[in-house]
């Protein structure tokens, strides 16, 4: 059974950039306006914020979709020859942004700077009639950045420059997804222990978690992960690098398709995991189908649990457990062209790991997908 190390709270001599947690994800897109219609429809999200031409933007367009803590922030371009339109067309839709919530994003951004991150953007200050904000931001793996987002002074609907944005008319219910439970990458060969050391040295993350390629592996694949957290462990971040094996792993897969490193999948926290997938399946997200047999001995693996296995089963839910309790996890298929992006939905029930008695089953159904898609070999 695994045990969690979780750094401690307020521990000054490691949590010296103190975060309150995920402030919005920005998606680089295709058609920001049929994406956020994607999201709404399919995933529950409401509308809430939009800028664009009718703001005064000439260059781009973006619409900001939430689901209780959740905003992704949907960006496109409106010319060719954009910086944004660049990173699709080699990447394709993804995560460029991941937004960090903190207190003062000025002090953050000189001391992620001072030790050693590169700048992606320098402290700015935007304001309106409902205060300021301030932002900063710094590159991580790929061209994935982290902004800093500080809104103590802020009042209005989400930024500067953007307005409120309501479709009265067309606004599914939500689907149960509250947070932003952790968020994976995936880095290119022997690159997980550099952007390890990155975290710890440059945002005061430690290693909670690690896992080789004897925990995550089957017949055919292989891959390696190691866990990466703030100090209140509000932001988790697994890193995931591929490992030799017989055929090309999902990380070799991404890695191909994305052109790149980049954010692997987002998992999202819902308190009733049965519900909020059968919604979810009922609007055609698609889910990884996982054999039967899997259910055969999964009680006596993680031993009682609240739920009954039949709908588990039904709707293809894995469940794990650890030393603090037990976690229930469901994976998407890609919800893009390319094979790289997806969601995981995840229910803890005091468990604070990351399912590692579900890999062989996991990564099996991700092969059978790969093998569908002629990757695999």
């Amino acid at each position: 059974m695994e045990t969690i190390i979780l750094p401690k709270l307020h521990d000054n001599a490691k949590d010296f950039m103190p975060i309150n947690g995920t402030d919005y994800l920005e998606l680089y897109v295709g058609n920001s306006k049929q994406a956020a219609h994607f999201y709404k429809t399919a995933f529950g999200f409401q509308s809430f914020a939009y800028a664009g031409l009718q703001t005064g933007l000439k260059d781009r367009e973006s619409y900001v979709v939430i689901q209780d803590k959740i905003r992704l922030v949907l960006t496109s371009p409106l010319k060719s020859g954009t910086e944004i339109g660049k990173h699709i067309d080699k990447h394709g839709d993804g995560v460029k942004v991941v937004a960090l919530w903190v207190d003062d994003a000025t002090y953050a951004y000189e001391t992620a700077v001072s030790k050693g991150a590169k700048s992606y953007m320098e402290p700015i200050s935007e304001e309106d009639e409902n205060g300021k904000v301030v932002r900063a931001g710094i590159y991580t793996y790929g061209e994935t950045v982290h902004i800093f987002v500080e809104r103590k002074d802020y009042k209005g609907t989400f930024l500067p420059g953007y307005e409120a944005w309501e479709t009265p008319d067309f606004n599914p219910t939500p689907t149960g997804l509250k947070y932003v439970d952790h968020m994976v990458g995936n880095v290119g060969w022997d690159r997980m222990n550099y952007w390890v050391d990155f975290y710890e040295k440059v945002m005061g993350f430690v290693n909670i978690l690690s896992f080789d390629d004897n925990d995550i592996s089957t017949e055919y694949t292989a891959l390696m992960s190691k866990v990466m957290s703030n100090g209140n462990g509000r932001i988790k971040f697994p890193i995931n690098e591929p490992a030799e094996g017989a055929k090309k792993s999902q990380v070799e897969e991404y890695l191909d398709f994305y052109e790149g490193e980049g954010v692997q999948h987002i998992a999202v926290a819902t308190d009733d995991i049965i519900q909020t997938v059968r919604d979810l399946k009922s609007r055609g997200i698609e889910f990884l189908t996982i054999p039967d047999t899997y259910y055969d001995a999964v009680t006596d693996r993680v031993g009682k649990i609240d739920e009954d296995i039949a709908p588990l089963k039904e709707l293809g839910i894995l469940v794990d457990r650890d030393d603090e309790g037990y976690l229930l996890q469901i994976f998407t298929r890609p919800i893009e062209p390319r094979p790289t992006m997806f969601f995981e939905i995840i229910q803890r029930k005091g468990a604070q790991s990351f399912g590692k008695g579900n890999f062989k089953a996991l990564f099996e159904a991700i092969e059978l997908e790969q093998e569908l898609r002629g990757t695999l070999h």
